[in-house]
This record gives structure tokens, sequence and C-alpha cells, in this order.
């Protein structure tokens, strides 16, 4: 009678009333989170205003805030995904196993302790609730059923019958999204990925075919608005293709990125000469942009940068040094942030510019007066390859100061960000699905004891979750798209998504390497190199902990 029983749980360990049980378990988490909100704000107080200086001093708990709100806010975005797929006769067995088991596993990490990353652990004593235990029967029952052992093998046995089908369960999106997404699936399969670990090995630039056929495709002007030469697409679209793209290779993926941010500080910020003059370049790729803000020894405090920008009648002289720099070389223009009043220290005296270069060749990377640059060997992202950077009499046209006005630059350059975390949140979830699709494989192939690996309950169960979380930070990524594209503020909702994604697509890589065993660790085996691409998703475009720090403080302000 027991093993019937248990055949039958393993066949089918759905919970009942699956959707009313998450659907409860919702408030009791918001109502958690307001009440650590409602702690933290008495601690971090002075007077009227959020203390800085407190903030500072206690990371573990503002930082942990941040990841308490970010899982809530994933589970409110499961829950809406998985009402609406049923609404459309979508919500099938793995889709209500995906959504059962981040459910069950969520909850428990909530109560029993957030991994912001490896070694660091956020618990609620940790923000000021003491030893909290869940109370509510839903709750509770989810986080001892939702994720078992049965579930996850189950979900596994349902990917190996959907084997190919890059979401590995429904995503949610519209019909013609899910076309876009097939159309840039199918040429990261043919064009990308067969070739992208020589590209990395060989530390060879994405070649200039590859983006031609992707400027042919639209990916450069894929969000920039018709009038400019652009496709007006939303930002959901964006997404979707940087995470196919990514899935590839995020070289690959990351190409489109810069087009984003520099479209996104022209339309916000320029004037409409400049609209009119850059947009339909960067939207065709007649001309390829490169993001050139960071410098030694300022990483995130952008505010201290010392690059400087004088002008003398029509021409600004720039002199400085700037260092991690994606692309550089065979760029045609810079949206480059410099410092325009000299009496200033902080962010009120940076401009931005779009400042013209010559592109260079292998030869000659840097042909254009004024400036010399050096590669920067890195581990992994190498398709495009790192540069630092040091202007010496450099001249920048003044027509060509961003907005015509100096003293916007910073303003200009946060508006951005919001786009660029989004977009950062899709390379992750492409990253984390290539690692998954690639450990799967290899735990379908490779034979031990006499059985695929994938027989294995700990090889099926790290499979399952990665396959969970990928669907988790999907939702919370689609979900800072749609805010985005209806004109909302959505700082915090692209910063959880960039925040997550990167964490997933680390565990995935790490997972899919352990899955290989010692052939993960061997160069030729194309998954040392997706561990190597996911490891910067949590550094580039605001470190994790930056952006714990910014969603903290938005959601105690």
């Amino acid at each position: 009678m027991a093993l019937d029983q248990q055949e039958m749980t393993m066949s089918n360990p759905i919970l009942p009333d699956l959707l009313a049980l998450t659907g409860a378990a919702v408030a009791p988490a918001e109502a958690l989170l307001d009440r650590a909100r409602a702690s933290l704000r008495t601690e971090f107080l002075d007077g009227d205003r959020i203390s800085g200086t407190k903030l500072e001093a206690n990371q573990t708990a503002a930082h942990g805030l941040a990841w308490l709100a970010t899982y809530v806010e994933a589970l409110r975005q499961m829950q809406k995904w998985a009402l609406a797929l049923t609404d459309d006769g979508k919500f099938g067995e793995m889709e209500q196993l995906i959504h059962q088991i981040a459910f069950g596993e969520y909850l428990n990490q909530i109560y029993g302790g957030i991994p912001m990353n490896q070694g660091e652990v956020c618990r609620l004593a940790d923000l000021g609730l003491g030893l909290a235990q869940p109370s509510h029967k839903d709750v509770v029952k989810l986080m001892l059923e939702g994720n078992t052992v049965a579930a996850r093998s189950r979900l596994v046995a349902l990917m190996r019958d959907n084997y190919g089908h890059a979401t590995f369960g429904a995503s949610g999106l519209d019909d013609e999204l899910e076309m876009v997404r097939e159309q840039f699936r199918r040429f990261a399969d043919e064009k990308v990925v067969p070739f992208a670990h020589e590209w990395h090995l060989k530390d060879e630039l994405i070649p200039m075919e590859i983006i031609e056929e992707l400027a042919e495709l639209g990916v450069f002007g894929l969000t920039i608005p018709e009038e400019y030469g652009g496709f007006g697409f939303p930002k959901a679209a964006m997404v979707v293709v940087s995470e196919e793209l990514s899935r590839g290779y995020i070289g690959v993926g990351s190409l489109g990125t810069r087009s984003e941010i520099a479209a996104e500080l022209i339309l916000s910020g320029g004037t409409e000469e400049q609209k009119q003059n850059w947009l339909p370049k960067l939207s065709s790729a007649e001309i390829l942009p490169t993001a050139v803000f960071t410098e030694p020894n300022t990483g995130s405090d952008l505010g201290s940068l010392r690059t400087r920008a004088v002008k003398e009648g029509e021409t600004y002289t720039v002199t400085g040094n700037k260092t991690w720099i994606t692309h550089a070389a065979r760029t045609h223009v810079m949206t480059l942030l410099a410092r325009t009043d000299p009496n200033t220290t902080d962010y009120k005296g940076l401009s931005m510019f779009l400042a013209e270069k010559t592109p260079g060749t292998d030869e000659a990377p840097f042909p254009t007066p004024g400036m010399t640059g050096g590669e920067i060997e890195v581990l992994g992202y190498r398709g495009m390859k790192e540069y630092e950077l040091a202007f010496d009499g450099f001249k920048v046209k003044a027509e060509n100061l961003l907005g015509g006005e100096e003293g916007k630059g910073f303003k200009q350059l946060m508006e951005t960000f919001e786009s660029a975390r989004i977009q950062t949140a899709a390379r992750a979830i492409g990253v984390a699905q290539n690692a998954l699709e690639v450990g799967m494989q290899y735990a379908e192939d490779r034979k031990q004891f006499g059985k695929s690996l994938i027989e294995f309950p700990r090889v099926s169960g790290k499979l399952a979750m990665m396959a969970v979380e990928i669907m988790v930070a999907r939702q919370l990524t689609y979900f800072s798209a749609w805010e985005k594209d209806h004109g909302h503020r959505c700082d915090v909702e692209a910063g959880m998504a960039k925040l997550l994604g990167a964490r997933v697509a680390w565990a995935a890589a790490d997972n899919a390497l352990q899955i290989h065993g010692g052939n993960g660790f061997a160069l030729e085996y194309q998954i040392s190199r997706i561990l190597c691409d996911a490891r910067i998703l949590n550094i580039f475009e605001g470190a994790g902990e930056i952006q714990a720090q910014v969603i903290a403080r938005r959601i105690l302000g």
C-alpha cells in the first residue's frame, strides 16, 4: 500500500487547489515585508529622512530587505503568470510544477534565510523580526509539500519529453513576442551556438558578419521609435531578443546593449537635431556606439569622476582615463561622461558627450588623435573585448554635448539605468537557460554506474531548480519591462530583476558545471565558458551590493 501511494505521488505530485494555495500565500509574504520595512525604517530614520550613514552601517539588514522585497515581488509575478496561463488554457502539468516548486522553495527561504550570495544569508532576525515563524496554513503546506523530490523528479521527466523547447514551460508572452522569440532562437542556434566557444577560446571579436545580420534583423533599432528610423517595439521585445541571443552567447546578446544605452540617452536627453542625426544611424548599425563612463578607482561612484572636458570655442578638449570600456576599438561613437565644471567634485559638474572616433583595426585599435587604449584580458564575456582608455587632447565637437547643456550628464545617465538593467536581467536569463540546456544534454548523454546521470535525484534536482528559478527571474524581468513600456518608474523592479537574474545565472552555470564533473573543468567543454560569462552578471550594470542598496533606499523611502 505504501509503495502504491509513493508511485501515485511520484506520478502526480501537484498539490490540490494549487492556485488557491499560492494565491493565499502571497498576502502573508507581503505582510512580512511590511513588518520588516517598518522595523528598519525606525532603525534607519534620522529625523524624517532615511540616513545614508545608518543604512551603510547595517548593510546586511538593508540589503536583506531588498532581497525579501525581491522575493515577494517574484511570488506576486509568478501568481500573475499562473493565473494568466490558466485563463489561456496553458497552465499544464509542467507549469503547475514550476509554480508549486517556486512557491515552496521561496517561502522556505524567506522564513529560513535568503541567500544574497555564497556565504551571505539574510534571516528575518537580521530584519528586526526575531525568529518569525509561518502561521498561515497555506504557507506551511507549501513549505512542507511544494518543493519535494517527487515534484522535482516529475518536472525533469516532463522537461525530457519537451527537450529542445528553450523555455521549459509556457513563458506567458503573447503570440507576437513568441514569434520574435522563435526567430531569434533559430538565429542563435544556427549562427551563434556552433561558433561561440571557439570565439571565446581564441579571445576573438564577434565577426562583423554577425553584427551585419543582426542589423538586418533590426536588433540595434528594436526599441527606437519609428519616426527616428527604428522599429518602435516595446521593451518586452528587447528582453526576448536579448534572452535568446544570450542563450547562444552572452557577447552576441550584449551587442545591442550599447545601442540601447546610447539610444536611451539621446531620446531622453538629446536635442531634436541630435535625435534626427544619431538615432537612424544607431538603428541601422551604420554607427556602433560604446559607453565610456567608468574610471580607475571610481567603480560605482560615478559622481567622483575626474576626466575633464574643457570648452575652447566650438570644441571640447578631453583629458583623463577610463576603464572597463566594452567594444571600444571598432566603434564609431562614445557616450562619454566627463567633468565640465572643474569647481565641482560630485555629480553636478558632469556632462555627457556623443564623442566621435574612428573605428580601429587589429593593427591600430585606436587611431583617433588624442586617445590611446589597451585591452584588459578577462575570464569571460570576451566577444567584444574590454579596454582601458586614455584621453590627452582628445577633441569633441561642442554640438555633440548631449542636450546642448552642461551639468546634465549624471541625470541623463540615471535615466538609462532602468532599460540597461532590464536588458541585463534578460541576458542573465539567457545565460542561465544555456547552462540548463547544456547541463541537461550532458546529464542525458553521460552514463555512470549503468545509467544516465539524469536518473540520479541530485542531478535531476539541480536541473529542476534551474528551470524553476529561470522562470521566476523571467517573470520578474517581463514585469519590469511591462512597467517600463507603460511609462511607470521601474528602477526598483528593474533592479530586482537584475539582482535575482544574476544570482540565478551563476547558480545555473555552477550547477551545470558540477553535473559535468571533471569535464566541466576542461576548457574544451562549453560549460567552462558559460561559467565565466555568468560571473560578470553580478558586477556590471550595478554590482549586486549597489543594486540592493538602491532597492533598499527606495522601498524604505
